[in-house]
């Protein structure tokens, strides 16, 4: 694999969109607009883009080469945040959406084009025979930003180049590995292989004291003599929505009556000789005496572009280590800052007419600043952070272990297949370099086929990926135990590294090749596919829940 770098260049088109006016000029290295706007491109084969300005609010910004790039090759992007089962190479497509990088593969090399992890705004490339553009989103919410004569370093661009000696899964998918460590910026992984329990594709909710500590009891017999002890995280359904204590912390200070004290729960876990685990929901807070500017306007979430918004957070972080606590997984911020679900983000992130608390920041920006605040207090106490429904892009640096697709099931196996194994085969480039991508669980039931789960289970514990599982304890057979046991123990290890090798022409990768051979996988159902609640079961499931 050889690689050069790539030079775009001075793009030959900008356009500055504000919140009055559209303005589309040749490009340079400076490019004044507005009245009052300016921006820059400062370097060469990495490319750094910065704007400045007095009153005018700034909304987007669009980048344009006239570089025609072939039809014939196959091109891969990013999603927003979580995957809903659609990624994959495809050909060209003028009108597609590829957020903060993409591919472009060919005969004989193949290109990557991205900005680096930890952009001051949502980005996006598109893709024609005519040439290459960058879009960038500097809006403060759905309105223009505010800089006040400040300047915002946006985005930092790098392009690559690599030779392939033959057009196959491994070698792309060593490009798209390389691509992803090239753009990466202060990515973290755990010190140790994470695996575990997590019910919620038992329970669904319907979960208690009794029930996580028969699992944690389940998943310590599952795992003796294993290389690293396993998580048995404790999901929604254990807060207390009713008894809150002022604002110190909210509604998920306390456990509720089916829970009682969480951190006599930790204890009985750790003395298991598992480690616990936490889900937390850290925008959603009912508590009444909360001002109202500390709420975002749409929804009556919290904040965190607001000071005191964002303590209160802290605080909730700090309780839950306090507790004892070694794993906290956040969960929902995406949907809760922005509106939206990835999905539903195309082209712009949020919807008009709203904005933070703090109108000088980009949406991007709040973004991290929740992130960033939720990781610092979590280190406090040495927990791990674990994102899901996050801007994974933006989040490097921030979490060790991001949930990188939608959920899985317990109870439909499309959506296991089309989710699941999607998103384990399209976000695997960025394992070890972003953070541990996480895949989601093996949801074990009577509902689904154990001969499809018995496969995803030992491709997950294959990659090295994180490996968790939902099963209600003592409702597996013999045989099923036994090869969940090896499952565990394989992941404890880190797995053989699989990688998809079709992955080029099958959006749910079939054909995967570790150190051990190739093995092929049957992701199908002998009558074919079934109708399922794919995302957009989502549509109005605030009002829903």
């Amino acid at each position: 694999m050889n690689l050069t770098s790539l030079s775009l260049g001075e793009p030959d088109w900008i356009t500055l969109t504000t919140n009055t006016d559209r303005e589309t000029m040749p490009a340079g290295r400076t490019f004044s607009t507005a009245p009052d706007a300016r921006v820059s491109l400062k370097g060469g084969s990495v490319l750094t883009v910065s704007l400045t300005a007095d009153s005018t609010p700034l909304q987007s910004l669009a980048l344009r080469w006239t570089r025609p790039m072939p039809s014939g090759d196959l091109y891969l992007g990013d999603a927003w945040e979580r995957g809903y089962g659609r990624m994959g190479f495809q050909t060209m497509r003028a009108n597609r959406f590829m957020p903060w990088y993409f591919l472009a593969v060919g005969q004989e090399q193949a290109e990557g084009y991205g900005v680096v992890t930890g952009a001051n705004a949502f980005c996006f490339w598109q893709v024609d025979t005519a040439g290459v553009t960058l879009f960038l989103d500097l809006r403060n919410g759905g309105t223009g930003l505010v800089l006040d004569g400040r300047e915002l370093e946006a985005a930092t661009i790098i392009c690559l180049q690599y030779s392939l000696q033959e057009r196959a899964g491994i070698p792309v998918f060593a490009v798209a590995s390389d691509f992803c460590s090239r753009i990466s910026r202060n990515g973290l992984m755990p010190p140790e292989p994470v695996y575990g329990s997590n019910n919620w594709y038992y329970a669904y909710g319907d979960s208690s004291r009794s029930r996580i500590l028969a699992d944690a009891e389940y998943l310590a017999d599952l795992t003796q003599g294993n290389a690293h002890r396993p998580t048995m995280v404790v999901d929604d359904g254990w807060q207390d929505h009713h008894r809150l204590e002022n604002y110190n912390g909210g509604p998920w200070r306390r456990g509720n009556p089916k829970f009682g004290d969480m951190g006599a729960l930790a204890d009985q876990i750790k003395a298991m000789g598992i480690k616990p685990g936490i889900w937390y929901r850290p925008l959603l807070n009912e508590d009444e005496t909360i001002a109202d500017q500390w709420r975002l306007p749409h929804n009556g979430c919290l904040d965190p572009s607001n000071p005191q918004a964002l303590d209160c957070i802290r605080q909730d972080i700090a309780q839950l280590g306090e507790w004892g606590y070694q794993l906290v997984k956040h969960d929902f911020s995406t949907f809760d800052l922005l509106g939206r679900w990835g999905f539903q983000m195309n082209p712009w992130p949020s919807p008009d007419g709203w904005h933070f608390y703090d109108r000088s920041l980009t949406s991007a920006q709040v973004v991290k600043q929740l992130y960033q605040a939720i990781f610092e207090q979590a280190a406090e106490t040495g927990m791990l952070v674990q994102g899901c429904n996050v801007v994974g892009h933006l989040g490097v640096g921030f979490m060790q272990i991001n949930r990188t697709g939608d959920d899985t099931s317990g109870l439909q196996w499309e959506r296991t297949r089309q989710i699941g194994v999607n998103t384990l085969a399209f976000r695997l480039p960025q394992n070890g370099s972003f953070y541990a991508t996480d895949a989601d669980c093996v949801g074990i039931s009577d509902s689904i086929d154990w001969k499809l789960n018995r496969q995803w289970m030992d491709l997950l514990a294959r990659t090295g990926t994180p490996l968790f599982f939902s099963a209600r304890p003592g409702s597996l057979t013999a045989n099923q135990e036994g090869r969940l046991r090896q499952a565990l123990a394989l992941a404890s290890t880190g797995g053989t590294h699989a990688l998809p090798s079709d992955w080029l022409i099958n959006d749910c990768p079939e054909i995967w090749t570790d150190d051990g051979g190739t093995r092929r996988y049957s992701w199908y159902q002998p009558a074919g596919l079934e109708f399922s609640d794919m995302p957009e079961r989502y549509d109005g499931y605030l009002s829903a829940v």
